[in-house]
């Protein structure tokens, strides 16, 4: 069973930054391509970016784009979201989630089959 665990997210005003983190269990964290995805109020669960097993391979939303940053460490079974230049329209529940093998973007996910239970990232304007 993998679980994935979410932390790192918290109240921000605009223009500013955090980290999230997303550690994972299970031995074969390093192989697989991991998601991060977030959901407003209201509004369906988006992609916002993905990255490969080795990390030099990664896909942004164009809503992000140029402002996040997602990385991996695979000694610490732990994939990263650095975003900056926060905006008020970023405010959702941010989750992880594990993808497939082999790397492609994949912004649907259905691609996605392991959740975190998310980290609230709000935006104050």
């Amino acid at each position: 069973q993998v679980q994935l665990v979410e932390s790192g997210g918290g109240l921000v005003q605009a223009g500013g930054s955090l980290r999230l983190s997303c550690a994972a269990s299970g031995r074969t964290f390093s192989i697989y391509t991991m998601g991060w995805f977030r959901q407003a109020p209201g509004k369906e669960r988006e992609f916002v970016a993905d990255i490969n097993w080795s990390g030099a391979r990664t896909y942004y939303a164009d809503s992000v784009k140029g402002r996040f940053t997602i990385s991996r460490d695979n000694a610490k079974n732990t994939v990263y979201l650095q975003m900056n230049s926060l905006r008020p329209e970023d405010t959702a529940v941010y989750y992880c989630a594990r993808g497939p093998r082999v790397y492609s973007p994949y912004d649907d996910r259905v691609a996605y089959d392991y959740w975190g239970q998310g980290t609230q990232v709000t935006v104050s304007s």
